[in-house]
Formats: structure tokens, sequence, C-alpha cells
């Protein structure tokens, strides 16, 4: 018998340790060579971790959410053959690791394939809690149904409520023996008094919010990557936020058509439209395409457009970059932008597609509300959010028409970019939009 210590190999440019995320297995069991053993997080994604041996396990290096060196132990396995007691030293290991999706959102607008509005469906908000509307009303009919109880002596009373009272009762888990009324049926109105002064007698409704145990929840993997770069974007980049409105009722109108003549290609959503038309006018405002390099005291202003767009995953927020977004036109963005999105969702993004950006795009989809103030995914300088487009009447000279109109929010970094150039930069997006001609005009 021998023992391998399998050690943490080198699995990234630069990575100096990773986290455990996740064990597959425990002190004690037995396990296969090229069996998954541990889920690694670093910087740039999650790696899944192999045991080069046989073997059974007899020691693991910590805890999910500790983090391990690379080169320190991962894991002690014991074989049954003579084997190096020693894995080869990290600076010679291969991992042949699978990049999982550095799992994350803020929602940019649900840009999968087949979406079928400017942004995805999110689920219903509605039909959480009962309103006054919620329950069925039905006119009562000639002959009341009876609803039998028993009197004080232990006889059985009969209580004349309508259908649609019995029926509320019943939703409410009320029982109409405990219900006050004038005698002769249970109203509506007796309902309501019960309901509102029902806790009194023990009453709670079915919907009513109940307490629970406090929970701890260890902040660990993506969760805690999130936490440590936004604190860290907040704590050195001095924010600040232009908000304006564009009408995009032309816009839509041109979406619309291009979808109903689309053939085979990917049904188009509004991101494609605002990353065109922010690749045509990055040229003249060279100091929002760019990465801030805080110790050096350098700015890289970027000849060209890599696109990152914020995508919620289960786990959280992860970023996907669109590489050369400026020589896609629309459809070719629809179609990196739907393969992005899924491949973050379903764990399969490679790790190379998830660095590089020069500029991100962010939406919170239809809850986008009327304005965002995003953080920036730094060492870039400018994050761009269009909000949730809304139709409202305007005026066109003295008349009023309908409008779709959408807030569009940019953040910049202070150090880097004056508000002048955030605001007249905006302005060229909002030409470009409220005249989509223009976008496909040399």
């Amino acid at each position: 018998m021998a023992r391998f210590t399998f050690r943490l190999p080198d699995i990234g440019e630069g990575i100096a340790e990773a986290e455990i995320v996740a064990w597959h297995v425990k002190v004690g069991d037995r396990i296969e060579e090229d069996q998954q053993v541990a889920d690694m997080m670093t910087d740039k994604a999650t790696v899944e971790m192999e045991s080069p041996v046989s073997g059974v396990v007899v020691e693991l290096a910590g805890e999910v959410g500790d983090q391990v060196a690379i080169g320190a132990s991962l894991m002690v396995v014991e074989t049954e053959d003579a084997v190096a007691e020693e894995a080869p030293a990290a600076e010679e290991a291969t991992a042949e690791a699978a990049p999982v999706a550095e799992e994350a959102e803020e929602q940019i607008e649900a840009e999968t394939p087949g979406a079928p509005e400017v942004v995805a469906e999110k689920p219903s908000l509605q039909g959480r809690g009962l309103g006054e509307g919620d329950s069925p009303q039905a006119p009562a009919p000639v002959d009341m149904p009876l609803s039998p109880t028993l009197s004080p002596e232990g006889e059985r009373e009969k209580i004349l409520a309508s259908p649609a009272v019995r029926a509320r009762a019943k939703d409410l888990g009320v029982d109409l023996a405990e219900v006050k009324h004038d005698g002769q049926h249970v109203r509506h109105a007796d309902l309501d008094a019960y309901l509102r002064y029902g806790s009194a007698q023990g009453y709670h409704a079915p919907h009513a919010s109940r307490a629970r145990e406090d929970e701890a929840v260890k902040v660990i993997g993506m969760r805690r990557r999130i936490a440590e770069n936004m604190a860290a974007a907040k704590r050195a980049i001095p924010h600040f936020t232009y908000v304006d409105e564009i009408d995009v009722t032309a816009l839509e109108a041109m979406r619309a058509d291009l979808n109903a003549n689309r053939g085979s290609r990917p049904k188009l959503t509004m991101l494609p439209f605002l990353i065109v038309a922010i690749c045509r006018t990055l040229p003249d405002f060279p100091m929002l395409n760019a990465r801030y390099d805080d110790e050096g005291g350098v700015v890289t202003r970027h000849g060209r457009v890599h696109m990152g767009m914020a995508t919620q995953t289960d786990a959280g927020l992860t970023v996907p970059v669109i590489r050369d977004a400026q020589d896609m036109n629309v459809w070719q963005l629809a179609s990196e932008i739907g393969r992005l999105a899924e491949a973050a969702r379903t764990g399969k993004i490679k790790s190379e597609e998830l660095q590089g950006g020069t500029i991100t795009i962010t939406s919170l989809g239809p809850l986008g509300g009327i304005a965002t103030t995003p953080v920036i995914n730094r060492p870039e300088v400018a994050i761009i959010g269009p909000n949730k487009i809304v139709e409202r009447p305007v005026f066109v000279g003295d008349d009023i028409v309908r409008a779709k109109l959408m807030n569009l929010s940019i953040s910049c970094d202070h150090r880097v970019v004056d508000g002048w150039d955030a605001a007249s930069y905006v302005q060229a997006l909002r030409k470009l939009l409220e005249t989509p001609v223009l976008l496909f005009a040399d």
C-alpha cells in the first residue's frame, strides 16, 4: 500500500490559489482514476478536478469555501499499487479541467434564441397574494344552500350563506360557524369583519407570512466572487450615472419587420440593435471603450469592441464577452448572444469567453424599472444599462401620439470619463436609436 498526494495543479495563467466550492468525495470513499473529486473556483472559472489514481481517500485539503494554493495538497489517496508518494510538482502538472460557467445578473434582457419580445419573459409577479377580487363572486340563488353547524346545546344548526361566501370561506380556511352575522345569513361584510379581527380569535389566513428560523448561509463560490468584485469596484471607482429617455417607436417597428422576414435566422431582440449603436458611436468617444490600470496609472483605449453582456444564471451574475462586436451585424450578434447566454446558463462556457471585455451592457429586462445605476465591471470604465420599454403618450407638435420609450443609463469611472463626455455619448446613441435607418448606413 502507498499514499499518493494529489496536489492542486496550475489551472490558469496567473492563478495563485483556488476556492473549494464542492467536494464529490469524502474520507473513506473508494475512487477510480479520472473520477471527479472536487470543483475549484478561480477568478476566471469553475474547474472540475479529477483524480489521477484509484484508491481510498484518506485526507482532504479543507472544507467548502477554503482556499487552496497552487501546488498544495488537495487530497491524499491510499493506493494498492506502489505509486510515487508525491504528485508531480505544480509547475509540471497539467489538469484536463472542464471549464464550467462562472455562474452569475443583473440580467441581460434574456438574450436566448427565440425570445419573443424585447426582453425575455420573466415569471409573473401576480398571484402571490389574495386581493379583493381574487375570490369568485356569484349572485345568490333564491333558495340559498345551508351550511350545517352545531348549536350551543349540541344540536345541528343550519347557517344561510351564498355559494360565493361559502367558496370564499373555504379558500380562506374559515369555519362559517365562527363568523358573527345578523342571524339570517352570512354575508361578505360579515366575513370581512371576521378577517379583520379574526387574529384575536386565533385565525391565521392561509397566505399570511409565517415566522421562520434564522438561516446562516455561507458565502462561497460565485456568490463570494461577485461580492468581492462588486466591493472592489465600489471602493476603487468613483462612479457617476447619467440617464436619458429615448423614443424607440421606430426601432421597435423596424425590429418587428426584420423578424417577420427573418427566415431561418435567429429572432431579434433589442440587444443586437443596442450593441450596433454602441459600436458605431464609440470611435468618437474612445475614453469609454477603455480599461484603467489603477496601479500603473495607465488608461488603455481599445480600438476594438469586446462587448461584455451581464447574464443572470442560477448561481448569480456572469459576464460573457462578444469578441470584435464592431464587425458583426444584427443577425450575427443575435446568434452570438444566444450561444454565449446558453453556454453561461448551462455551465458550458469557456474561461476565455469570460475575459477581456472593454465595455459592458446590462439590463434587468421587464423588471428594469425607470432607471438603474449599474456597477462598473472593473477594470473597464463604463457600463450601459437599457431599462424597460414602456408605452406613453407624447406630444408631436399639437398632437398627442403613442410612443414606446426607454430610459438608458450609463455609469462611468469619473477618474477617466467626464460627465460631459457621458452625456454627449448618450445623445449620440439616442440619435441612432431614434432614427434606426442610420444603424445600417455607411
